[in-house]
């Protein structure tokens, strides 16, 4: 049986049971580091005199506590035993944390906090920081046609292997699982959300394609485990799950976990493009307005001297008219 870290055999899984406190040190100590930093950039901000949303703050620290949430508690115990705990650890960190952490613009918020190095100064933070975002590198790992497939292989590649279960026999292989759940939704729903500059910003129809090209290879992997007649992996034992537990039910359970997870998600990020989408017309329409009003009077001039332009042609024909012979009518 694995280890989860309790002093003895897990109870049955319920809510009370999921949200006991069970810290793992490796992620609460990652989780409070991103949270302090975070907040001394908002604080270097403020004390400079600039401003920062409240709600992008508050994204962050969702996200961040997401991540505690999940990795904490006793669902990271119960993820060791259980398929149905381990997916909803796997989806909460590929899907809904991601989003969360990406609504903080924590790029956007180190490129205002950091100072630029100076002139005949070696390179600071930030300019390591921009280097890096535009780096052959990061181009190529946050262009859709990598992190689609690599969002997609992080279920099938995972759980239809062996990959999974030997991962699973190892602590460590059990902490690169989750950061690697973390890391391929950071990288998939990125370019997607454009709250942060990166190398790709495509429009926002595209974004809505992205989003949608990567949902029904989701989809179809939770109806596939909840039609799946034997068990997928090996790592959930009778021996190491709470007394009573049915293994294929679990299994079931998991995969509809999976395939219901996605709207969650789905729906956050359409609100959030929707609304980028309104406040991006409506600056292009006021910097519209503005261009108007500062070549408002230009135009009016030039209009003008084209009337007078005209008004002295019509006028030219007429002097030079000859007068008309004595005694004509």
């Amino acid at each position: 049986m694995h280890d989860h870290g309790g002093a003895g055999p897990l109870g049955p899984f319920s809510l009370s049971s999921a949200l006991t406190w069970s810290p793992d040190w490796v992620f609460l100590t990652a989780a409070l580091v991103a949270a302090v930093l975070y907040g001394a950039g908002v604080v270097r901000l403020l004390r400079r005199g600039d401003s920062w949303p409240v709600g992008r703050s508050v994204g962050w620290l969702a996200g961040v506590g997401g991540v505690v949430l999940v990795t904490c508690t006793g669902l990271n115990d119960y993820g060791m035993v259980l398929f149905s705990a381990h997916m909803i650890q796997h989806m909460m960190l590929s899907m809904l944390v991601p989003i969360l952490l990406l609504l903080g613009a924590p790029i956007t918020l180190a490129l205002r906090a950091l100072r630029p190095a100076g002139r005949g100064r070696p390179r600071g933070a930030r300019e390591l920081l921009v280097a890096l975002l535009h780096s052959r590198y990061v181009k190529v790992i946050s262009h859709p046609a990598f992190t689609i497939p690599l969002f997609i292989a992080s279920l099938y590649g995972l759980y239809f292997t062996p990959l999974f279960d030997h991962l699973m026999q190892y602590r460590l292989g059990h902490i690169a699982m989750m950061v690697h759940f973390l890391a391929a939704g950071l990288l998939f729903f990125w370019p997607i959300m454009g709250v942060d500059p990166g190398p790709h910003r495509p429009g926002h129809v595209m974004r809505i394609i992205e989003l949608f090209m990567g949902m029904p290879f989701h989809a179809f992997f939770g109806v596939a485990v909840m039609m799946a007649s034997h068990s997928l992996v090996t790592t959930f034992t009778v021996a190491g799950a709470p007394p009573g537990t049915d293994l294929l039910a679990d299994q079931k359970l998991a995969g509809g976990i999976t395939w219901a997870f996605g709207e969650i998600p789905t729906a956050i990020v359409l609100i959030a493009l929707v609304f980028q989408w309104m406040k991006s017309e409506e600056r292009q329409a006021r910097r519209r307005d503005r261009a108007e009003e500062r070549s408002g009077d230009a135009e009016l001039n030039a209009y003008n001297d084209y009337l007078a332009s005209l008004d002295k042609r019509g006028r030219r024909p007429a002097a030079a008219a000859p007068a008309p012979a004595p005694g004509t009518d």
